[in-house]
């Protein structure tokens, strides 16, 4: 045992089930462990190292940045957060403004704060209950555990917030609403529920039923936003508009930030919220450079040409296996095979990483992957050469 192994094992909750292994050093998808092994990332930090390790733009405006001001907290004006809110809102295409956090519960916290207030002065009686999906995940907090659509999840840790309703599919939602239905919140695709993404038609006849009736709809967009999955949100894969969308993960490139955004611009007034390190001058500019990086990427072609070229390596290495993957999932650059059965995935998991490349579960038996946006052909091709490996010795 190293060291870290350790100090880790001394000193640190064992919330998690961690693989051995410690990286020391990266750059883009590639990555090195502290015995020097080289490994391809098809990880990104879950979804969350979206222009790859080290990238050197974010790094350098990190860097200049630390140089003046780190933080200062939110009782005064941020330049460099109304510069990422205007980025964000503008790459949108929505009309919305910005409340910036540190993660993806807070942003969703902030919805459900949005929401709530909402259908407490918006109707006759207190509008409180919020419709999640069976599968869910919306974050580790009290409030967004029970948001989250999982049973196992909502072990130990009650009494839970009164107020969420589950829905086994996008059509019994609407059967679940009553008069105390404020809003439905939804993952155009289920990141820790399978990869799964919702049918296009549905999620679109259930956002114009809930505006006919007033009910908010709330899309997570944590790990499907920031051109994770082809556009910038998913919400404009979908082709629609959302009341609030949240965002975290791939949006500072590795720096913690989340961001709650909505249609409902006077919803919260001064005291109903805040932050103490949400927007500060350390996140604020990170998210700058990373969707500064990702627009340039996107408008340049190069996106939908990595995307494609990932999707047809998925493709070519799902077909070889017939007798393990039964089906390939996913949208974008958010993409899972389904493993015939969880003992085999985790197998799979390990030989990958003994082979040098790093891979994901998602669900019970979903291997996913979340490489960087910026990952390169050659890093596709290695990354794919050493998990023939690792599945082909099952």
């Amino acid at each position: 045992m190293n060291n870290t192994q350790e100090l880790d094992k001394k000193y640190v909750l064992p919330t998690y089930a961690r693989i051995d292994v410690e990286f020391v050093s990266g750059d883009n998808a590639r990555l090195v462990d502290s015995n020097g092994k080289n490994y391809i990332d098809f990880t990104s930090g879950i979804g969350v190292v979206s222009v790859g390790h080290a990238n050197k733009r974010v790094n350098s405006a990190i860097c200049e940045q630390l140089s003046k001001l780190t933080h200062i907290s939110n009782l005064y004006n941020i330049a460099p957060q109304a510069k990422a809110a205007a980025l964000i809102v503008e790459t949108s295409g929505y009309n919305m403004k910005c409340f910036f956090g540190n993660s993806g519960a807070e942003a969703n916290e902030g919805a459900i704060k949005i929401a709530r207030k909402f259908g407490e002065v918006n109707g006759e009686v207190k509008r409180y209950k919020i419709i999640t999906l069976n599968h869910s995940f919306h974050g580790r907090t009290i409030t967004t555990v029970k948001a989250t659509g999982q049973e196992s999840m909502h072990n130990y840790f009650g009494p839970f917030p009164d107020g969420f309703v589950y829905a086994e599919n996008i059509q019994e939602i609407e059967s679940l609403i009553d008069n105390h239905t404020c809003a439905v919140m939804i993952e155009l695709v289920q990141g820790e529920g399978g990869v799964q993404p919702q049918d296009k038609q549905e999620v679109q006849n259930l956002a114009k039923y809930l505006k006919s009736k007033n009910i908010l709809l709330i899309v997570d967009e944590v790990q499907t936003g920031v051109y994770r999955t082809g556009n910038f949100l998913a919400s404009n894969v979908y082709e629609i508009e959302p009341d609030i969308i949240t965002l975290a993960k791939g949006l500072a490139g590795g720096v913690p930030v989340g961001v709650v955004m909505t249609s409902l611009k006077d919803a919260l007034s001064a005291g109903d919220h805040g932050s103490t390190f949400g927007g500060n001058y350390l996140s604020s500019t990170a998210v700058c450079e990373v969707v500064s990086i990702l627009n340039e990427y996107s408008e340049s072609g190069e996106l939908d040409k990595t995307t494609q070229y990932f999707d047809s390596a998925l493709n070519n290495f799902y077909a070889k296996y017939p007798n393990l993957f039964t089906q390939k999932v996913g949208l974008g650059m958010m993409c899972g095979l389904r493993v015939k059965d969880a003992d085999t995935l985790s197998k799979i998991i390990l030989n990958a990483k003994d082979n040098g490349v790093m891979v994901l579960k998602a669900g019970r038996n979903t291997l996913r992957f979340l490489p960087p946006l910026t990952i390169t052909k050659e890093e596709i091709d290695e990354g794919f050469k050493s998990l023939n490996s690792a599945v082909s010795s099952l």
